[in-house]
């Protein structure tokens, strides 16, 4: 897990995917955090991702850094304790500008029943699960 997120900040933005009646909808995210032993992302309950994970939790991730991809296959699992918004604020001060721990906004989701597998256009592919 602590490879995957060194992977996904390193990279800086991802891409998450969600589904919405077979729809699929995919967008830049830009946090991985880990707390409490989990990988940890976050957004906002005014967006339309959050509706989607809320209906779905079935979600994807690709990033790409150093000539190596990722590809993360997971079931987003929101946790509404205020100490996990606040790890993941102080993890990334800047979002304090737009976000607040109290703000009946933020939401930080945890990965459960994750697959990350590594690819690259030189090595066979190499998958861990947490």
């Amino acid at each position: 897990m602590q490879e995957v997120c060194e992977f996904l900040k390193a990279a800086g933005t991802y891409y998450l995917a969600t589904d919405e009646g077979g729809q699929p909808h995919v967008r830049p995210f830009g946090t991985a955090h880990i707390f409490e032993g989990k990988l940890y992302i976050q957004t906002g309950k005014v967006k339309d991702v959050s509706r989607q994970m809320h209906a779905n939790p079935h979600i994807e991730i690709c990033a790409m850094h150093g000539g190596r991809w990722l590809r993360i296959e997971a079931s987003a699992v929101l946790d509404d304790r205020r100490e996990a918004r606040v790890s993941m604020l102080e993890a990334y001060p800047s979002l304090q500008a737009m976000y607040s721990p109290d703000d009946g906004n933020t939401e930080v989701w945890y990965l459960r029943n994750a697959t990350a597998t590594f690819y690259s256009f030189t090595d066979a592919p190499r998958s861990v699960s947490f």
